[in-house]
């Protein structure tokens, strides 16, 4: 019996729920509307109903060399949440949340979305409070704690790992461990802590249980809104629409404001677009004002102000927030299948800098179209508002890194033909290539919207920065066999760097915990992308293609006939 067939049977032995191909559940849970991944199928799926599950899963996993794909929400742009192979560890069934209103805490375990903790506050009508989460509802807590975490209120609160009180792990050798933000009984404890702060994922363990601190609001509403504007494609209606845009993100807006802000070149419109989304904590006559104040194009502010509405928190939470990202909802479920690849970058707000960077995007929009005429197909260009609170903490507080940080920006492109798929991924890193030097260090992307073609040898200084060097050596004290392995994962120190003279880290005041790096080890940004190229000669399809296509087992006809891709099926 094959290592697959035997641990099959040794999980239905332990009544650990498990699928194989063909299976609904299995078909249900690996589904993906990202065609790149469309042959990326586990030998089996688990869907564990409670920690000692998960516990023996990795401990039987480890002992017969299987590799673990951990999945929660499986909304990962580089497809680290899709098993190629070995285990799909989904977190599904472990979505109980609780709220206790009296300590203010919530309690979540691993598999949660987003939609089930706002699910508390919409029920019990609890207005003035919210958790710090995502803006979209289908996205998994843990992957989106675990990454940092960029929410609505982010200006306001901080980082989504700034209000992580406590979390519970699964690690490599099967034990269950738990570690605070105060109070852990060593250092290793305190060092796990830090490190799960934005950089987690996949990583040191399997998130089975957190506690976030519940946050108040500046008053019992918000105001939230949406506007897409499309601006004529005439020399004078640009030229305002492009100046508008560079003062609007040059602007030091207040922290209880966010504005995100998409780009969008869709090969099917005309003219190109700008898609807001605003969540505003405080009142309307507030919002009102800081409007006007900042953006004099009324063109922009006069639709701002009239398609944002003031509601009550738990009503903003049970309709505009999911309203808000019903494209990015959509586009999750495998019945609206494509090809997406993904870029990440972080800026400033440096007014030079923006400048340049709206022309090169509005230039690559211009490209875009004349490139792919007749074709289906998206350009898009996503400013995720951040700064605010979350730049109040050292860079060094927590894994997450990039504090100074005022935009978190990504690029998607979107096509569906199969014969495009290397013309797409070529224009995508010539236009990386003319964004990268604006972001932060030359180099800097978040880990949340990861970018599948980062090179082995400088992903973890994109994502974690200074970082990189304290989490391998919290790798090397959790993980040292690097079971927990994926392609942009943390690794092990070299051994040049497990001595004190390169990497140290030690508890300061207050118990927190500081990293001092004394070597750097900068990567040239000319070399940033070039060293990964020669992997990449071939569409990241066909090599997944090439890898799977003649021991893929695909389901029969009989599941597709049941509807799967129904979103009832799915549990939304």
């Amino acid at each position: 019996m094959d290592k697959a067939k035997d641990i099959i049977q040794f999980f239905k032995d332990e009544e650990i729920p498990v699928y194989a191909v063909g299976e609904l559940p299995y078909e249900r849970s690996v589904a993906t509307a990202n065609f790149l991944y469309r042959f990326a199928r586990p030998d089996c799926v688990v869907q564990p109903k409670r920690t000692s599950q998960v516990q023996t899963i990795v401990r039987e996993a480890k002992e017969r060399g299987i590799p673990i794909t951990i999945k929660n929400g499986g909304h990962s742009y580089a497809g680290a949440s899709t098993a190629e192979k070995g285990i799909s560890l989904d977190l599904s069934r472990m979505n109980n949340v609780k709220l206790d209103t009296d300590s203010k805490i919530m309690t979540l375990q691993g598999g949660a979305l987003w939609g089930h903790a706002y699910k508390e506050f919409v029920n019990k009508k609890l207005n003035q409070y919210v958790i710090n989460g995502g803006r979209c509802p289908t996205v998994g807590v843990s992957g989106f704690i675990l990454g940092g975490g960029l929410s609505p209120f982010t200006r306001s609160f901080g980082m989504g790992c700034d209000t992580l009180k406590e979390i519970t792990i699964v690690t490599a050798d099967g034990a269950k461990v738990t570690v605070k933000e105060r109070g852990n009984d060593d250092l290793k404890k305190d060092m796990l802590f830090w490190a799960l702060c934005g950089a987690g994922g996949g990583n040191f363990g399997v998130v089975v249980e957190m506690k976030l601190q519940v946050q108040k609001l500046r008053c019992d509403k918000v105001v939230a809104g949406r506007y897409t504007w499309w601006p004529q494609d005439d020399p004078g209606k640009m030229k305002n629409f492009m100046e508008t845009m560079r003062s609007f993100y040059a602007t030091a807006w207040p922290n209880q404001l966010t504005i995100d802000s998409s780009w969008l070149c869709d090969l099917s419109q005309s003219n190109i677009g700008v898609r807001f989304l605003v969540y505003h904590n405080g009142d309307k006559a507030e919002f009102e004002k800081l409007i006007k104040e900042n953006i004099s194009d009324e063109d922009l502010s006069k639709p701002l102000i009239k398609r944002s509405l003031e509601e009550p928190s738990s009503l903003f939470l049970h309709e505009t927030l999911v309203a808000q990202w019903s494209e990015e909802t959509e586009k999750s479920f495998p019945q609206n299948p494509s090809y997406m690849i993904y870029s990440s970058f972080v800026f400033k707000n440096d007014a030079d800098d923006i400048k340049a960077i709206t022309n090169i995007i509005r230039e690559n929009m211009t490209a875009f179209r004349a490139k792919f005429p007749g074709e289906r197909g998206l350009l898009q260009v996503t400013w995720i508002h951040a700064g605010g609170e979350a730049a109040s903490k050292d860079s060094s507080a927590t894994a997450y890194h990039w504090r100074d940080c005022v935009y978190h920006t990504y690029i998607m492109v979107q096509w569906y033909e199969k014969f495009l798929e290397q013309d797409m991924w070529d224009f995508l890193n010539r236009l990386k290539g003319e964004l990268r030097p604006y972001s932060i260090n030359g180099q800097a992307a978040f880990i949340n919207f990861p970018d599948a073609r980062l090179a082995s040898d400088v992903h973890e200084q994109a994502y974690y920065g200074e970082n990189r060097h304290a989490l391998q050596q919290v790798k090397n004290m959790w993980d040292k066999d690097d079971f927990f392995h994926w392609d942009q994962g943390v690794r092990r120190p070299a051994e040049e760097l497990k001595t004190e003279t390169n990497a140290t880290l030690r508890l300061g005041l207050e118990d927190s915990l500081f990293i001092e790096s004394l070597e750097s080890n900068i990567v040239d940004e000319k070399d940033f992308y070039t060293s990964r190229i020669s992997s990449w000669d071939k569409p990241l399809a066909n090599q997944l293609l090439s890898r799977q296509w003649e021991t893929v087992t695909l389901p029969s006809e009989k599941i597709f006939d049941r509807g799967i891709y129904n979103l009832n099926d799915l549990g939304f």
